[in-house]
């Protein structure tokens, strides 16, 4: 695979309302529609991001257009943030008015499974193979749509940094549950206080959090600015105490039944899904194809590492896509 030419890459941006929520769709490539009314030239595959928690869509924006490169922009490649993980534009409410209550609890981490078949369902023909490319907790939301729609023509799945069982044992969950799980309400004020400041200023203090990293992705700095909305970082927040109580147990029969099509990708030092959580499950699955990063890359490599992350998947998948 190229690293791409040099010319500017599509991106093609939407808000728009799934299941009743705000969601932000990025697409990268000349592919706008990929319904099954469209003209008969669709591509024979999709690459769609499934992201953590944040899960906005403009933190995989670089990723997202270096995998596109990667792949001789011959795919398109698509993220969906999570139901009501953006900062709608203006004159579009976070819920969609309407007197059809089309998912109860979209905004919780059963909802945004729901949210993601729905969007495939609504938008992406069915004849078209998917590549699903999951993110943290991401990576549970897809083994989720794999056990509910086996119908979909998943090729692979790649899960990186996965977040699949026992999140709030793991040393970053023992920190964060009692916080998201008791006193996220008290953050609400802060955050409302904050949104109040000139965006130059929100910026600002977004740098300052980020000064520890030798390089730091601008596209994040942006799409922290979102985190100031009350109403974002509340379903994030939700969502996340969520999280805690519901990511327990490893489902390995749904890992079982699809394990040729999976790619997992551990870090080493990974607060998240510690290194024994790569060492059991590789035990579990000595087939699988299962591996343990060697370049120090970050939980939320987004941040710092899109484009050497992406240059690895399109060389994972090279021969899948010469057998296409």
């Amino acid at each position: 695979m190229r690293s791409g030419s040099e010319e500017p890459v599509p991106l093609h941006e939407e808000f728009i309302y799934c299941c009743g929520a705000a969601t932000h769709v990025l697409k990268c490539g000349p592919w706008k529609d990929l319904s099954k009314d469209e003209s008969k030239n669709l591509p024979r595959l999709l690459f769609m991001i499934i992201p953590g928690n944040p899960g906005l869509a403009g933190y995989y924006r670089t990723f997202i257009q270096a995998l596109y490169c990667g792949l001789n922009q011959q795919y398109p490649v698509w993220v969906v943030s999570h139901a009501g993980h953006c900062k709608p534009p203006s004159g579009m409410e976070m819920i969609e008015d309407t007197d059809v209550k089309e998912l109860e609890d979209v905004f919780g981490l059963n909802g945004q499974v729901e949210h993601k078949l729905n969007f495939l369902k609504k938008n992406v023909s069915k004849d078209i193979k998917l590549v699903l490319i999951a993110h943290s907790i991401g990576c549970y939301i897809t083994l989720e749509m794999m056990k509910r729609a086996s119908e979909l023509q998943v090729l692979r799945s790649v899960l990186l940094f996965p977040t699949i069982e026992r999140m709030a044992q793991s040393p970053q969950g023992k920190l964060m549950t009692p916080l998201l799980c008791k006193l996220r309400y008290a953050l609400y004020m802060p955050v409302y206080l904050l949104s109040f400041l000139p965006e130059g200023v929100k910026a600002s203090l977004v740098r300052f959090a980020l000064r520890g990293m030798k390089t730091c992705d601008e596209s994040s700095i942006t799409t922290s600015i979102n985190l100031f909305s009350v109403d974002c970082i509340a379903n994030i927040l939700y969502m996340a105490s969520q999280e805690m109580m519901k990511v327990v147990e490893r489902d390995s029969t749904t890992i079982k039944q699809n394990l040729k099509k999976l790619i997992f990708y551990y870090g080493t030092g990974d607060s998240w899904c510690p290194q024994h959580y790569y060492d059991e499950i590789k035990m579990d699955f000595p087939d699988g194809d299962i591996r343990l990063c060697e370049k120090g890359l970050r939980h939320a490599f987004v941040l710092d590492a899109s484009k050497e992350m992406a240059a690895m998947i399109t060389d994972w998948l090279q021969d899948d896509l010469t057998k296409l």
